[in-house]
């Protein structure tokens, strides 16, 4: 799959608020400071679309964005990060939980765990429920050029077991530095939207 285009489309704070119309879409969730908004941008192949931080949290609204005029891919708000005031957490988790259970148009979402550590419960929780409302899901295990390739190896087959993923369920090792494992998530996204129209790399 190539992407020839990706534009800003607009953000909501609830489902009510979500784009109209029939856009296939992908949802992009995952922990604060995972690296959702970077990876957004490495299969974009823009530098600042989706706004990075090093700071935990930033992202706190549902962020839609055109692909190729034909499908959206949504940048979900972070989650699990400590210092973000309960009752904001709680807005947020309404928030997310509207999104995933009551939008027609999702296809599926990618689940971003950082492979330099074990899965948090947050993403534990995250997976069960994607699971266990039978929505097609891929993990992309972040930041892999942090480690050695052994040692990023390794780390993999923890985040299977403890996710406790199927051998067909797809598992991804990502890096937004040298670009590892794009492809991958491109033909995942691909597959779950079957759109008619989108450039497929020969």
């Amino acid at each position: 799959m190539k992407i020839t285009s990706a534009d800003f489309v607009t953000s909501a704070t609830n489902l009510d608020k979500c784009p109209a119309g029939s856009h296939p879409e992908v949802a992009l969730a995952g922990r604060s400071n995972v690296g959702k908004s970077s990876l957004f941008n490495v299969l974009v192949n823009r530098k600042r679309l989706a706004r990075t931080s090093n700071t935990p949290g930033r992202t706190q609204l549902i962020n839609f964005f055109i692909i190729n005029d034909k499908l959206h891919l949504v940048d979900l708000p972070g989650y699990g990060f400590a210092k973000v005031p309960v009752r904001v957490k709680a807005q947020w988790g309404k928030m997310i939980e509207g999104y995933l259970a009551g939008r027609e148009q999702l296809r599926g979402v990618i689940l971003l765990v950082d492979v330099r550590h074990k899965p948090t419960q947050d993403d534990q929780q995250m997976y069960n429920w994607l699971k266990a409302y039978r929505i097609p899901t891929a993990v992309v295990a972040t930041k892999a050029d942090k480690l050695s390739r052994g040692r990023a190896i390794q780390n993999l087959a923890v985040v299977r077991k403890n996710l406790q993923l199927a051998d067909a369920d797809p598992l991804v090792l990502f890096s937004a530095v040298t670009g590892q494992g794009k492809e991958d998530i491109l033909t995942i996204i691909k597959n779950w939207t079957m759109v008619p129209g989108v450039k497929v790399d020969s």
